[in-house]
């Protein structure tokens, strides 16, 4: 599968690459499901979506990073981001963090706090959304 690579214009932390596994017009019809890895050192940035989210980790160690305080996460840990909810995660070990996420809708958007590269925005999200 292949991914792509993102990274906040104005922070090098912010860096990770993904890609969607499954989405409205690619075989969901209420779901989404990304992959993606972040290398060590790295995070996702601070961002809210605009659905559910739920988390697997698949390898690595990381830090949700939320309001209500900073929860380490491991191979096999599990977690759910209610809709609008701002965090973060980030890589906190010495390999590459895997993660899959899964979200309750077939569309949605990510709005992030940094500029993100490709394609310099705020918003992200699956292919078919509009906006």
């Amino acid at each position: 599968m292949e991914r792509l690579s993102v990274c906040g214009e104005d922070d090098p932390s912010v860096r990770w690459t993904g890609a969607f596994a499954s989405c409205g017009g690619r075989g969901a019809t209420q779901s989404s499901t990304i992959v993606y890895e972040i290398e060590p050192g790295g995070r996702l940035g601070w961002h809210t979506d605009a659905t559910v989210e739920t988390q697997y980790i698949l390898s690595g160690k990381g830090e949700l990073r939320m309001k209500s305080g900073v929860y380490a996460l491991g191979s096999g840990s599990v977690f759910v981001i209610p809709t609008d909810v701002r965090h973060d995660l980030a890589n906190v070990g010495q390999e590459t963090l895997r993660a899959v996420a899964f979200f309750a809708a077939a569309m949605f958007t990510q709005k992030f706090d940094d500029l993100m590269l490709p394609p310099r925005t705020h918003i992200l999200g699956t292919p078919n959304r509009s906006g």
